[in-house]
This record gives structure tokens, sequence and C-alpha cells, in this order.
């Protein structure tokens, strides 16, 4: 599905089917299922010659408005909505890939991905390899052979890592694989998985998309006939549907998208510069700063560096520990994309449990820690920073 308006207008008005009653806000459907006019047309409906509402678990007006608005957005001919974000990223996968098939992945995956690639796909004999994300000849030596399929994401969570989307879809195709985009960071606005040659984009939608910490929920898009034919029937089998309150909140969230992303980015830039300065940092990760290992890649796929910074403070667990504790303003929070800004210390959070040795090779220190920018005046935010850092280094210094 193509547009020719403005992203900012398509936030708004994208997907938008009103009733009879003529509503400003679109309708909210709280409905499980959907009468028929007979017995024939509900024959009809389950036969698949008539268009007619079954029963939510397999599609509602309200997540289809949702459906319809993400894939304008996207520049994706189709859409399917999901109750999480992982419930995206699993069914993604599981609708595709069959015992005997192979997967390579970004090594550089948010922790509950992971486990996803290294623990759950193997069980249905599913061959894993994981590739480092930066590194183009592991790339080409992971797609030597056949592959069924491939998952990443860039920038990566939490390190931001960034993918070579171009050369990389280039070489998975060679090798007949699909690719699966994990867009969560950059979001739909700064980075466009589809325009560098990737099949199939996912996204948790309770970040950015939502924004302001109300609901959960997910989203996949690719070409019509693949989600048709491959994802349609799995989600409507195995059920991770998305709540029509949620997907009504979602369309609300996508309003302000645009306003909320720009404005976050512009303080995470602001951030990074000033973390980037402070004696009290070791180092800082910001794509659109010239001093990201990756720098010159991150800016030719995106339009900006994001909302995310990383930083790392010295002392290691318990250095890190001191700064979040020293925060006043900031929370502590394991969510991102949110209004309020928060962070967390992924090496105790969100990945945890992939391990100390797969998190010392993507780099996931003890002294590493993840903010997420959000909306707050950005002079109060640095101003809380720097008092978290110095109180830190004091208490350092006097232990």
């Amino acid at each position: 599905m193509t547009s020719h308006r403005h992203t900012a207008t398509d936030l708004i008005h994208g997907g938008i089917s009103r009733t009879p009653h003529g509503e400003t806000s679109e309708a909210i459907f709280l409905t499980s299922g959907f009468v028929y006019d007979s017995a024939e047309q509900a024959e009809a409906t389950f036969a698949g010659t008539v268009t007619h509402y079954q029963y939510s678990r397999f599609g509602n007006p309200t997540t289809a408005a949702l459906e319809q608005r993400l894939a304008v957005l996207e520049g994706a001919e189709a859409c399917r909505a999901t109750a999480t974000g992982m419930a995206a990223v699993h069914g993604a996968l599981l609708s595709h890939l069959k015992t005997g098939d192979r997967l390579v992945a970004s090594r550089a995956l948010f922790g509950s991905c992971h486990w996803i690639v290294s623990t759950l796909l193997p069980r249905y004999g599913i061959e894993i390899e994981f590739v480092d994300a930066p590194d183009l000849e592991a790339w080409r030596r992971a797609f030597s052979r056949p592959a069924q399929m491939v998952l990443l994401e860039t920038p990566s969570n939490p390190m931001l890592e960034i993918v070579d989307l171009r050369a990389v879809c280039d070489l998975a195709h060679q090798a007949g694989a699909l690719v699966v985009m994990d867009n969560v960071f950059a979001t739909p606005l700064l980075q466009k998985p589809l325009e560098y040659g990737c099949d199939i984009v996912v996204y948790s939608a309770t970040k950015h998309i939502d924004g302001q910490g109300r609901v959960l929920g997910g989203a996949v898009l690719g070409r019509a006939k693949w989600v048709e034919e491959t994802l349609q029937p799995f989600l409507r089998n195995t059920g991770p549907t998305l709540s029509p309150f949620n997907a009504w909140v979602l369309l609300k969230g996508l309003e302000t998208l645009s306003v909320r992303v720009e404005a976050a980015t512009a303080r995470a830039g602001a951030i990074a510069d000033m973390l980037g300065g402070h004696p009290g940092v070791r180092r800082v990760w910001y794509p659109a700063r010239a001093d990201h290992p990756q720098h010159e890649l991150a800016m030719r796929q995106m339009s900006a560096g994001g909302t995310l910074v990383t930083f790392e403070v010295p002392g290691g667990r318990d250095g890190a520990f001191r700064v979040l504790n020293a925060l006043r303003l900031i929370a502590i929070s394991n969510n991102l994309g949110d209004a309020r800004s928060l962070v967390t210390h992924p090496a105790t959070t969100t990945h945890m449990r992939i391990g100390p040795e797969e998190r010392a090779r993507l780099g996931i220190t003890d002294g590493v820690i993840r903010l997420s920018v959000g909306l707050e005046d950005v002079r109060d935010l640095q101003a809380d920073l720097a008092q978290a850092l110095e109180a830190a280094s004091r208490t350092r210094a006097a232990a």
C-alpha cells in the first residue's frame, strides 16, 4: 500500500473507515463476535466467498484500521497486529519455519528474541547460526549455504550496533532467505527497512507507537501474499490477538508519533553530547555521533539518531547501580520509547538471561546503561544525569 501524502498526515488519516454515525475519532469495536443476516451468509463467510467479520480473533474493525494505518506508514502491502511485540517476532518466525530449515540471526538481539532463536527454535529441529552484526564477511560465510530466514535488529538493543541492511539482504536473498527486521529502535519514521530489501518488518507497538506506557501491542508487515497465506493462518489459529481497545489506543498513539519521535530524538542527541564530554562516563554510543563506530552506515540508513542513548560508567555493576539509584527525575524501567525518560541496566534486566559470555561478546559490560530519552525539558534531563554521575563519583571515591 502506498500513499502520496506526507507521513504526518498519514499518521492521522491513514486507514480511517467511519461508521454511518460519522464519528471523528475511530470507533472501538469491543466485541468478541459478529452476527450474520442468515445461515447462508455465515457459511459463505467461513468459506471465504463473502467478506464479513467472523470473530475478533480473526479480525476486528478497530484492529483492521490500525493495520491499515501501519501499512501506509511502513510502505508495506499488508500488516497484521498482535498482542505484543514478542508475539509479532514469534509469529513471523514460526509461521514460516519448519523442521529442517535454517535461520541466520544477528547475535545482537533483544533478550527474549535471543531466547526464541537460541532455545525455542532448535526444539523444533530448526538450525540456527548467529552472526556478529557489523561483520559483513561473517554474514557472507553464513549465506554460503541455503537458509530460509534471517532475523536482525538495527540499531541493536542495547549497544546500538548497525547492520548493513542492503548488503545483508542481497546476500540473504541469494541464499533463498526472507529477511525479518526488528525496527523498534529506529521506528518507522527514521528507517524504512523495506526500501533496503527487507521482506518482513516487526514492531513492539508498546514502545514508540503507543509511547505513553499504556498498552501492549505488536505488528508484522510485509507482502500481501506472505501475510495472507503464511502469517494469517498461524495467527488466527494460535491466537496472539490484539485487543480492540489496545488497537484504538495505538491508533491514538500514531497520531502524535512524528511529534514525539522528533522531539525525543533532538533531546537524545543533546544528551549524548553531554554524556560524551562528562568525566564520569567512559564511553557513549549514539548513531548520530561521529564517534559511533558505524556512524557513516547508520546515517545512510537512518534519517536521525533515534531516541536511545547507551553509555558506560566506571565501577561495573556497582558503579552503574550508583548512577541509577541517584537519578531523581529519570525512572528505572526496562521499557523504552516512552514520553517519560527511562533508564535500565541491561546486564541485570533485559539481557540477564543470555549469560555473561554472550554479553561479553556483545560488549554489554556491567557498566553499560541504556537510556530511553523522553519528552521532558532537555535541561532537566541533563541536570539529573549530571548530578547522578557526580553523586556516583563521590561515592566511588569515598569507598
